[in-house]
């Protein structure tokens, strides 16, 4: 393992700057997991990190051990940082100090939609997109589609909110989708409060496409317009209406729900 103890270091100042910039981290193509969980269900489920970022006083942890152990295997560079020089790249407080750094999946967007899945429009709050990830993975959806405008789907704080759902999802960002709803082949449901329709009564036992959108604006109105069908979760009058990765998690288990009963 390598020991690194000057903030001029090189390599920590690029470390550093992938851990607290945006741009860095897409000029760069990678991201940070931060944390034992993230860093396990990578191991598990994706692939090989490009590096282990662990702190002095986290390195003789059993959990912390076996995740150096898994990669010095396979022969990941693990760097070793005093706690207050880890804590300056780390946004977790009072967390387990090992961080891996990834490079970013990056997929092709399909040209249709033919499986279950999630399109995001312009949603903004990381957390709600990483609680919509994390559903769509216990659900057993597959895909999820983001805008352009949707906040970074492999940025820290989504992959927190994620807990390892990223893994079995594939990710598609900046997707025009105008486009893929125009061409889409399966139904896409949308929520709305314009309609009598509840979830409950619609047929889930198929692939569907979920449309959901900003969380004060809702879903653009040219792609609303797309949907196939609208939807509402129905809820007492005088209640703010729910919070948008709340309504996602209802639809998604509403449809397996139908799909085992």
């Amino acid at each position: 393992m390598k020991q690194i103890s000057s903030r001029d270091n090189p390599l920590y100042k690029e470390l550093k700057q992938l851990a607290s910039s945006a741009s860095a981290r897409k000029k760069a193509g990678r991201t940070i997991l931060d944390g034992v969980h993230l860093c396990q269900s990578f191991l598990q489920y994706a692939s090989v990190p490009e590096y282990c970022v662990i702190s002095d006083a986290s390195i003789d942890l059993p959990e912390v051990a076996d995740l150096i152990h898994a990669c010095q295997s396979k022969n990941v560079n693990c760097i070793v940082l005093p706690d207050n020089m880890y804590q300056l790249m780390s946004q977790v407080e009072n967390g387990i100090g090992v961080m891996f750094v990834i490079k970013t999946p990056q997929h092709t967007s399909p040209t249709n939609l033919t499986s279950n899945a999630v399109v995001l429009d312009n949603l903004q709050d990381p957390g709600n997109l990483g609680s919509i990830l994390r559903s769509a993975a216990g659900a057993g959806i597959e895909q999820v589609f983001c805008s352009i405008g949707t906040a970074s789907a492999w940025s820290p704080k989504v992959l927190r909110a994620g807990m390892g759902a990223h893994f079995a999802l594939q990710i598609y960002e900046s997707v025009d989708l105008y486009a893929l709803l125009r061409e889409a082949t399966i139904p896409v449901l949308a929520t709305s409060s314009h309609t009598s329709t509840t979830i409950y009564q619609v047929n889930l036992n198929r692939p569907v496409a979920w449309l959901f959108g900003h969380e004060g604006q809702g879903v653009d109105p040219a792609l609303m317009a797309l949907a196939t069908e609208k939807v509402t979760i129905p809820q007492r009058d005088a209640i703010e209406s729910l919070n948008v990765a709340a309504s996602a998690a209802i639809c998604f288990f509403e449809q397996v729900r139908q799909r085992i009963s």
